[in-house]
Formats: C-alpha cells, structure tokens, sequence
C-alpha cells in the first residue's frame, strides 16, 4: 500500500515537474537579428510591406520593441537590411553561376539571366515589394541604386570581352536592368513562368551587347 502512494505521488511530482515552463534561451546578438529578419520577410510575405513596422515585427518576434530598437533605429533600416540581405545572396549566386558558365556570350547572358530571377524567386513576392519601399526616401534609395551599380560593374566586367571594339554603355545596362526587374517580378506573381523570364532577359542581354559591338565597329570604320 505504502509503494502503491509512493507510486503515485512520484507520478504527480513528475507531472507537475512538466507542466512548469522551462526558460527560453537566451539568443545572441547573431540569433536574435536572424529570428527578427526573418520575421520581418515572413510579415512582407504574408500581410505586405506596409504592414511592416518595428512594433508589428516585435509582436510577431514575441519580444519587447526595445530589443527590436536595438536592432533596428528605424523602418528603414530595417528595409535596408532586407534588401542588403537580398543583394547579398543574389552576388553569391551571379558570382558562382557565372564562373560556371561557358565563357561565350550566350553562355555569360544566360549565367546572368538565371541567377537575377532565380534569386527573386528564391525570396517570392516579398522583394519586388520591399524594393518598391525602398522608393519611399532618399537615404533607401541611395542603397537601392548602390546596389544597382555594383550589379551592373558586375555585368559589364562579364560582358565587355564580347563587345569588340566598343563598350557596354551605361544606358544599355541600366536598360537590361529595367528588363531584368520587370521578367523577374512577373515570374515572381505568375505572369510567366520562370523559364520565359530568363530566355527573354538572356536574349535582351545578348542584342543588347551585339548592339554596342556594332556600334564600335562602325565608328571604327
């Protein structure tokens, strides 16, 4: 009898023991800015970029605003980080993919074209979004363009040696630019499929190069 109480008195210690919540873990400073930017594309993704503020990111993060202030001074720092995120991972990408490629011009193009939409894939609707917002003040849009340019040093570097005698302009770039942003956000929301998107941006890139080296030869002639 005495066994039997001990018995069941050890079982309702046990079940008390696992019913009291345990502490959470105390994140890093690394940790707790992953778990908050990865919230903040979870809110773009799931109710929109306006939708985005530093206390909505606190709710969804279950944490007090501070800790996101300690993070994030203001929304757009925390937009700029998210496109800086973007950025990053789309230069790993179009480094890897075009040290890949065949060293042609098609074969360059395509390397191009496939990892400009296949990174906005990657990260779905939210970032045609997010760039959109970075349109909303100067200081964003002064990191948009930035990474605009790098982007385009990084085309015209790959592309110069099929030009010939003439040069890949600026306005050509900034036009397969446009072009790129344009098939990418319309794989993004299904308009065409991604196949579509990088043939014709590949394309674009490959007359847009044939023109410029037509244009040096004929100032040469």
């Amino acid at each position: 009898m005495s066994s039997a109480k001990e018995s069941h008195t050890e079982i309702k210690t046990e079940s008390k023991a696992a019913s009291v919540p345990q502490p959470r873990r105390r994140l890093s400073r690394e940790e707790r800015y992953r778990q908050l930017v990865d919230a903040a594309w979870r809110i773009v993704r799931e109710e929109g970029t306006d939708a985005l503020t530093l206390g909505r990111l606190a709710e969804r993060s279950d944490i007090a605003k501070p800790v996101v202030y300690d993070h994030f001074a203001t929304r757009s720092a925390l937009l700029a980080a998210l496109f800086q995120e973007f950025d990053a991972r789309q230069t790993v990408i179009m480094d890897a993919t075009l040290q890949a490629s065949e060293p042609t011009l098609t074969g360059k193009a395509d390397a191009i074209a496939a990892s400009y939409v296949d990174c906005v894939l990657v990260q779905g609707r939210e970032i045609p979004d997010v760039t959109a917002a970075l349109a909303g003040s100067p200081e964003l849009e002064k990191i948009k363009r930035g990474c605009q340019v790098m982007f385009m040093e990084k085309c015209r570097a790959a592309l110069t040696p099929f030009a010939g005698a003439g040069t890949i302009a600026p306005a050509g770039l900034w036009a397969m630019l446009g072009a790129a942003e344009a098939l990418s956000h319309a794989a993004a929301t299904g308009e065409i499929s991604e196949t579509q998107a990088k043939s014709e941006l590949s394309e674009t890139i490959v007359a847009m190069v044939a023109r410029m080296a037509k244009a040096g030869s004929a100032a040469q002639a």
